[in-house]
């Protein structure tokens, strides 16, 4: 081998490995059954490789956690019957988190939040309260502060699990004016107009679900006026027009995420859009798989893979910041599974990168 193929090579191989970033990824769990609270996990987005680190935090059902953009926070609901947040701060030097404060969220068993963009307000939906909330960051220190809002949902629907309302999840428009809340209890995606200032909420509009669906989890879509509502009961997504100057949302489609001769019990959980807006990625409980949709011209989508987690119970799952790759919390199976995702035809590919985590059911990957 010459020396200047040998140079090549070597340079080639030494910017491969600069270009490759290991993210710290945050797991939240149910505890009990092994499980302490928050755990910490490193991922290669070159390789796929993931790795244990350890127990971040030791706090009581962490079922879901957000992290501010400024990286130095991380926010977890405490999904109990009497319903807390808890803030961290996190470190430079560790994966470990530092208990900061922690406060009522609102209302009980608090299963989903949201940081707005200017870093100073935590939303939350509360599944058992049937309610939402807005709490405000401290600009110093991270702290939890003052409760600037709380809406409790009213109404019900069908099923035997929609006697009540159940705040399900909260996301925030792009341009941080609205607050989406799909409420499972009664069917409907509610639009709250937000007001960042004085973190405020209130509610603009609302579009109904067919009865019996119970929405759970809602995802915009990054390269269009469309978002998706994934359908708890049902196991199905719903897609939307979204009105960016009135956050109205209007139906244009329902679409399964189960093959059409699947005859068990199952329930959808998490729904994700790829970076280029062009794949939609559902969860399925039951089935325990991934459905993947494409997005056509037309805006609605087709059911083009439905993948097996090789575990059990995908409560949730996210895209790495690349965009190259899915990863499964099995949460009845205790394992984070690393999917390659084919970025031409947004497909599912299992790789052998896997990593034990109990009772996993969040994602989360550092800034």
């Amino acid at each position: 081998m010459s020396h200047l193929l040998f140079t090549f090579i070597f340079v080639a191989f030494v910017c491969g490995q600069a270009m490759a970033k290991t993210h710290t990824v945050y797991i939240g769990t149910y505890t009990g059954k092994g499980s302490k609270g928050i755990y910490a996990v490193s991922f290669n987005d070159k390789t796929g490789e993931i790795k244990k680190l350890g127990l971040a935090a030791e706090t009581e059902n962490p079922s879901f956690v957000a992290l501010h953009e400024n990286g130095k926070y991380l926010y977890a609901v405490n999904e109990t019957g009497s319903g807390e947040i808890s803030a961290f701060k996190t470190r430079k030097d560790s994966y470990k988190l530092e208990l900061i404060n922690e406060k009522p969220s609102g209302g009980g068993a608090p299963c989903h939040l949201v940081i707005d963009e200017t870093g100073r307000n935590l939303l939350v939906a509360n599944y058992s309260g049937g309610s939402v909330s807005a709490i405000r960051i401290d600009d110093k220190d991270g702290a939890l502060g003052e409760q600037t809002a709380l809406i409790q949902h009213e109404g019900s629907s069908v099923t035997d699990r929609q006697k009540a309302p159940h705040g399900h999840s909260i996301n925030l428009s792009t341009d941080n004016r609205f607050a989406i809340v799909a409420d499972l209890g009664t069917d409907e995606v509610v639009t709250y107009a937000f007001d960042a200032k004085k973190g405020t909420l209130k509610r603009a509009s609302a579009e109904e679900m067919k009865p019996g669906s119970g929405p759970r989890h809602f995802a915009f879509n990054p390269k269009s006026n469309h978002a998706y509502a994934i359908n708890e009961l049902t196991s199905t997504i719903t897609v939307m027009e979204y009105n960016k100057k009135s956050g109205e949302l209007s139906t244009i489609q329902d679409i399964p995420t189960l093959p059409r001769d699947f005859t068990g019990k199952s329930f959808t959980a998490e729904v994700r859009v790829s970076p280029d807006g062009r794949f939609v990625y559902g969860s399925n409980r039951g089935h325990d798989s991934i459905a993947v949709l494409r997005v056509g011209d037309d805006h609605k989508l087709t059911l083009i893979q439905i993948e097996s987690i090789n575990g059990k119970t995908p409560r949730n799952f996210n895209l790495d910041p690349s965009g190259k790759f899915l990863l499964t919390a099995g949460q009845n199976s205790g394992r984070i599974r690393v999917f390659e995702i084919d970025q031409k035809t947004g497909r599912l590919k299992k790789t052998d990168h896997s990593v034990k985590i109990p009772s996993p059911v969040c994602i989360r990957f550092s800034k």
